[in-house]
């Protein structure tokens, strides 16, 4: 027999798992019918391009108004296009706009709204950059190594040999004194 405490627990996991289940199953129902999709032709353009939009969110005969206005390319109409229950628009996407993703809102008349994405890619406002990139030669402080010299090198090497010359002393030193012990 289980005990109180496991069944109790077991009891309670299962009806959450049920409402999560069910709210999530409700949620797309409850929220499907307040935008449709928006089709942006092309997805991803330069500034000076011409953007052409479409959507069946608006249904049979239906109208309303597009919002490029993130963009700074304002508002623009939409008309019935060559298929049915579809609305076609259009806009320029401004030559001083920034490359990046700006969202495209079509406000229908039944309050229905259809959002896309468009990508702007290249051209926009120059502006010095907030971190600089680095240009020319790195400076180091190499020193006297660029050009070496012979009295240079065997300087050098004078102070290696007289380094280890007195590294082997000292060692000698030590064993010395620890046999003598």
């Amino acid at each position: 027999m289980r005990s109180p405490a496991r069944l109790v627990t077991g009891t309670v996991g299962a009806a959450f798992t049920v409402i999560a289940f069910g709210l999530t199953a409700a949620a797309p129902s409850a929220y499907a019918g307040d935008f449709g999709r928006l089709e942006i032709t092309p997805a991803t353009a330069p500034p000076g391009a011409t953007i052409t939009v479409n959507t069946t969110a608006c249904g049979k005969k239906g109208s309303g108004i597009g919002d490029a206005n993130e963009l700074d390319a304002g508002d623009f109409e939409m008309r019935p296009g060559t298929h049915k229950e579809v609305l076609v628009g259009q806009f320029t996407v401004p030559h001083d706009t920034r490359p990046g993703v700006y969202e495209i809102v079509v406000s229908c008349d039944n309050g229905k709204d259809a959002v896309g994405d468009l990508k702007v890619i290249g051209g926009g406002k120059h502006e010095k950059p907030i971190h600089d990139r680095p240009s020319g030669h790195v400076r180091t402080g190499v020193g006297g190594s660029v050009e070496p010299n012979s009295t240079q090198v065997a300087l050098g090497v004078g102070v290696i040999g007289l380094a280890a010359v007195g590294g082997l002393w000292l060692l000698r030193r030590r064993t010395e004194g620890a046999e003598g012990s």
